[in-house]
């Protein structure tokens, strides 16, 4: 070769070998992550044959964090988090504490030091984003109640782990972090003042952001837009996520990550960002591909065959550890079981913050690179077996609720927002409207109901947004419309029209059913995303079926229809 093309020769092997072990994993039934983990062990160091270039691998997997990061930023929603904070928020801390320190007990047992120790539990305690928004969207779920908790708890897990970025260079010296060779010395008053500089620098940055960058972002979209050059506007939202991230990093000391992560939210702010989030899609999923790929490039395999017990370990932490506390928070705020275990297996997973906070680790010498090849192996082997966690939810369900009591105690017990309270006028619960689903569409349908003096009455798993209602006064019960009792408490005999405007429409053949069983006579309306199940829905015919784009087109087309005759 006239001139050195390892560059070429590490993205080429990467990316090909991801794609061969992506389609293998992916016809197992398993995460094509899996595959891209597994490429990157075929290339690096650790096994034989063909070694890509370790240094320009890291090199691009920075890159990779970026975009990924400001992924993530595009797709913050502080309206869908705000709407499950009641149990994301307080969950999602416990939860990273309880998973923080079983993975820190592990460590100590095992003659770690304490700082090692700390960012092994922190490194087991967030779940991937990547791994569970493909999940839920694989499963139909990711717009229902139990979608919106997974993943207003996992934004509430990346902010944590964000915090712990930015403060982690700055207490590395007193968790026995090392700056080359020289162990980082601080005392109490050099540290309280690294700190106060650090964060003063992370306050100055946010504020940038939050003042200049939401204007700037969106107007520099809109006018790139006005081009009309498609190029130019995806050019133009990957060198914002890079630059941001780069400038961030230089000027006020703190991550890529978290540079990357508030320029996708500054972008969410602009009209624009649908596009932004669409255009940049192909290079964010390339490089994030090559991330996972030098992810696996710094595992060692010997570390399967030299430590079982201690991956056996990891893997249980994750996957028993984290599951059984989530499930259990879960059940406290007193969801059902079936959103308590569909939290507990998306969170039975580690990803990409895992690996951006092993690696910091061990660069500032904190943390062993054993314990980076066990974080490695166990994030395999929970993601690998993550599809089998969400698999084995009913089942699971069926089981315990067949045979523990106290499952059955917990699902039976009294909960005051599973009944219509006694004041509700008994004129409302005649010929009323019973409204599933009062989110974006069902919110729409119950202001013109009300606008109108039409009695009705929500059906709502959210408690928090039944408390709203209630304290709005609208009559409104907590639970799955799939289950009898919540349309019993409904008045669902009384009813004129069942309403189902929610998203989740695995179950409306089953509301529909119990309506008409306790009120034959009683009409339907159901909301569909697509023809094709629309199709189904009405060739069974379980009442009038509407479909977005169809309606969304019949609209317009009598806007145009009647501009035309008004202009003729």
């Amino acid at each position: 070769m006239p001139h050195d093309v390892s560059l070429i020769s590490t993205i080429a092997t990467g990316l090909g070998l991801a794609m061969i072990l992506g389609y293998l994993t992916s016809r197992l039934r398993m995460p094509p992550l899996v595959g891209y983990l597994l490429a990157g062990i075929i290339i690096g160091p650790g096994t034989p044959g063909f070694v890509a270039d370790v240094h320009l691998a890291g090199q691009l997997a920075e890159i990779g964090v970026m975009l990924l990061m400001f992924g993530v930023g595009l797709h913050f929603s502080l309206e869908d988090l705000l709407a499950v904070r009641r149990i994301a928020v307080p969950g999602a801390i416990v939860q990273i504490g309880v998973a923080t320190v079983l993975g820190m007990a592990l460590a100590l047992f095992w003659g770690w030091e304490f700082g090692a120790a700390l960012i092994f539990g922190l490194a087991l305690s967030v779940a991937s984003t990547v791994v569970l928004l493909r999940a839920l969207e694989a499963r139909g779920v990711l717009e229902s109640l139990n979608g919106r908790i997974a993943v207003g708890w996992l934004i509430v897990e990346d902010l944590v782990m964000v915090l712990v970025l930015v403060l982690l260079p700055a207490v590395a010296g007193l968790l026995g972090g090392e700056t080359g060779a020289a162990p980082v010395q601080h005392n109490d008053g050099e540290l309280w003042l690294t700190l106060g500089y650090t964060l003063a620098k992370v306050i100055a940055f946010l504020a940038l952001m939050l003042i200049a960058g939401r204007r700037v972002f969106p107007r520099l979209l809109w006018l790139v837009a006005r081009t009309g050059s498609r190029e130019l506007f995806t050019l133009c939202v990957i060198a914002a996520a890079v630059g941001v991230a780069y400038g961030s990093a230089k000027l006020f000391d703190v991550s890529f990550a978290l540079g990357a992560f508030f320029a996708g939210m500054m972008m969410r702010e602009s009209e624009f960002s649908h596009r932004a989030a669409d255009e940049s899609l192909p290079l964010r999923d390339a490089f994030a591909v090559l991330f996972f790929v030098s992810v696996g490039m710094l595992f060692d395999p010997r570390v399967l065959l030299e430590q079982p017990l201690k991956v056996l370990a990891v893997a249980a932490v994750i996957m028993a550890g984290k599951t059984l506390a989530a499930v259990l928070l879960v059940l406290i705020y007193r969801y059902p079981l079936k959103t308590a275990l569909t939290v507990g297996a998306s969170l039975a997973q580690i990803g990409e913050f895992s690996f951006i906070l092993a690696g910091l680790g061990v660069s500032f010498g904190l943390l062993p690179a054993a314990g980076q090849s066990l974080i490695l192996a166990g994030a395999l082997i929970s993601i690998a077996l993550n599809p089998l966690m969400f698999s084995a939810i009913e089942p699971v369900q069926a089981w315990l609720t067949a045979r523990s009591r106290l499952v059955r105690r917990l699902e039976a017990r009294s909960d005051p927002l599973a009944e219509l309270p006694m004041s509700v006028d008994q004129a409302v619960l005649t010929g009323q409207v019973v409204l599933v689903g009062y989110g974006r569409v069902g919110r729409r349908i119950a202001q013109a109901l009300g606008e109108r003096g039409i009695p009705y009455v929500v059906a709502e798993q959210n408690r928090e947004i039944v408390e709203q209602l209630r304290a709005q006064g609208v009559p409104a019960v907590s639970g799955d419309a799939a289950d009898p009792a919540v349309l019993i408490q409904a008045h669902i005999v009384n009813a004129g029209i069942l309403v189902i405007a929610t998203p989740d429409t695995l179950n409306v053949r089953k509301m529909v059913e119990i309506a008409r069983t306790l009120n034959p006579d009683i009409e339907t309306v159901v909301r569909s995303h697509n023809e094709t199940e629309a199709e189904l829905l009405e060739h069974e015919r379980i009442g009038k079926v509407f479909i977005g784009e169809r309606e969304l087109a019949h609209g317009m087309a009598q806007h145009v229809l009647a501009r035309m005759g008004a202009l003729h």
